[in-house]
């Protein structure tokens, strides 16, 4: 968040702040959801194969580990270069 927003936050009356608080976790659930369900769609689409086994074959259940760590890498560098970019925008203003 940028130093207004922040601002704004602070202006507001404490039942206000908490309402918008309670706001923004449902929001970062919803989204770590979405990640998840992201992450499981893909990697079940691509490395899961046939349903003739109660629990996955040797190959996919390594084809599922490289999957969802290629994705989770993936993620963190992109929330770590956002985390750049509104750095770099915060201290422009």
């Amino acid at each position: 968040m940028d130093k207004n927003m922040l601002a704004d936050l602070e202006s507001l009356p404490e039942a206000d702040r908490q309402r918008m608080s309670g706001m923004m976790e449902q929001l970062q659930i919803r989204d770590s959801l979405r990640m998840y369900n992201a992450l499981v769609e893909r990697c079940f689409t691509d490395c899961v194969d046939t349903f003739k086994h109660k629990s996955l074959q040797k190959q996919e259940e390594t084809c599922v580990r490289r999957c969802a760590e290629k994705f989770l890498k993936h993620s963190m560098r992109v929330g770590m270069r956002f985390a750049e970019l509104n750095q770099g925008a915060a201290t422009q203003d």
